[in-house]
C-alpha cells in the first residue's frame, strides 16, 4: 500500500520560531540522507586547479591561502582560509583555481543517498559559500576531529567519517539559512511569516492550498503574501506547492510504490494524462519514463 507522508513537520520544544521555521528545516534536512566515503588534503600551487570527480558532491575547506572560484557567466569569488564551499552536485562548470603560492585544502567527497527527495537537492544552488567568520565557530571543531577519523584505523572508522560529512551538510545549510542568503524552499525559511506558508505546505502536501488560506498562515495580505513568497522562494505559492506535490511523486515513482496513475492520483491529479502532461513539464519526461528506470535498476516488489 503506497503511503505519502502526511507530516512533514515534527514539532519539539522549541519556542515558536523553532516550531514554525527550525523544526521545518530539521525535518526537510533529515529527508535528504547521504553517505560520505572520502576525506583528503591537498596543496596546491599558485594558477593550479583543483580536481574534483565530476558528479560526486564535496566540502572544500581551505586551510591555507585562497582559491578562487571562477564560473563562465559570473564574476570570480575568493575563497579565503577557513572558509567552507559546499558543491552539492559537483563542481560542474565551477573551477576552484589557487590564487597564492601555496594553498592547502581539505576536501570531502560524499552522495546523496537514492532514497533522499531529489527535489529538495536539486532546488539546493550549485555552491554555497560559507566565509570564516560565519564557520570559525563549528568548522575549527568538526575539523580536526575529521581528521583524526580519516588516519584511525580502528573498526568503525568508516561509518565515523561519513556521520561527520553529513553533519558538516546539515551546519553548512543551516548556516546558509541563518545568514538569509538562501534560495528555493530554504530561503523560504529564513521569514517566520513565509515559514508558516511552508510548512502547512509541507505538512499537508495533498491539501489543495489556496493563495488565500496560505495567506492567513503567514498572517499577511494576498499581495504582501505572493509578493515576499515569491522574492524569497523563488516561484508563485502555487507553483512551489504543485512542484512539491510532483517532488514526492518521483521518489515514489522511484521507490515503485504504486503504479503510475495511482501516484498521480494520490497526489491530487484527476487523470493519468493530466499528471503525465505536469510531469514532463517540470522533470523533462512523463512519469512513466521514471517508474521503467527503477524497474530496471532494481527488482518490483511483491504485490
Amino acid at each position: 500500500m503506497m503511503e505519502l507522508p502526511e507530516n512533514l513537520t515534527i514539532l519539539p520544544d522549541g519556542g515558536p520560531r523553532a516550531g514554525v521555521s527550525g523544526d521545518l528545516l530539521s525535518h526537510v534536512l533529515a529527508q535528504i540522507r547521504l553517505t560520505g566515503d572520502e576525506v583528503f588534503s591537498r596543496t596546491l600551487t599558485e594558477a593550479e586547479q583543483l580536481d574534483l570527480d565530476e558528479g560526486q558532491a564535496h566540502i572544500v575547506v581551505v586551510t591555507v591561502g585562497a582559491l578562487r572560484m571562477e564560473s563562465g557567466d559570473q564574476a570570480p569569488v575568493v575563497i579565503e582560509a577557513g572558509d567552507l564551499v559546499l558543491l552539492p552536485r559537483g563542481p560542474g562548470a565551477l573551477r576552484l583555481v589557487a590564487s597564492h603560492p601555496r594553498v592547502a585544502i581539505v576536501a570531502c567527497r560524499f552522495w546523496f543517498d537514492p532514497d533522499s527527495l531529489r527535489g529538495m537537492i536539486f532546488a539546493l544552488p550549485r555552491c554555497i559559500h560559507i566565509e570564516r567568520a560565519q564557520g570559525a565557530g563549528w568548522v575549527d571543531g568538526m575539523l580536526p576531529f575529521l581528521m583524526v577519523e580519516t588516519s584511525d584505523a580502528q573498526p568503525g572508522a568508516a561509518l565515523m567519517i561519513s556521520r561527520i560529512i553529513d553533519l558538516m551538510v546539515i551546519r553548512t545549510l543551516r548556516s546558509w539559512v541563518h545568514e538569509g542568503r538562501a534560495t528555493g524552499w530554504l530561503g523560504g525559511l529564513s521569514d517566520a511569516r513565509i515559514a508558516r506558508s511552508l510548512k502547512a505546505i509541507h505538512e499537508r502536501p495533498l491539501q489543495r492550498w489556496s493563495i488565500n488560506e496560505l495567506a492567513d498562515k503567514a498572517g499577511m495580505s494576498r499581495s504582501s503574501f505572493c509578493e515576499r513568497f515569491a522574492a524569497l522562494v523563488g516561484r508563485s505559492p502555487l507553483r512551489y506547492q504543485n512542484e512539491w506535490r510532483l517532488g514526492l511523486a518521483r521518489d515514489l515513482l522511484a521507490r515503485r510504490d504504486a503504479r503510475v496513475g495511482e501516484i498521480g492520483l494520490r497526489i491530487g491529479y484527476e487523470s493519468e494524462a493530466a499528471f503525465s502532461r505536469a510531469y514532463k513539464q517540470l522533470f523533462g519526461h512523463p512519469p512513466r519514463v521514471e517508474y521503467a528506470l527503477a524497474n530496471e535498476a532494481a527488482p518490483v516488489k511483491p504485490r
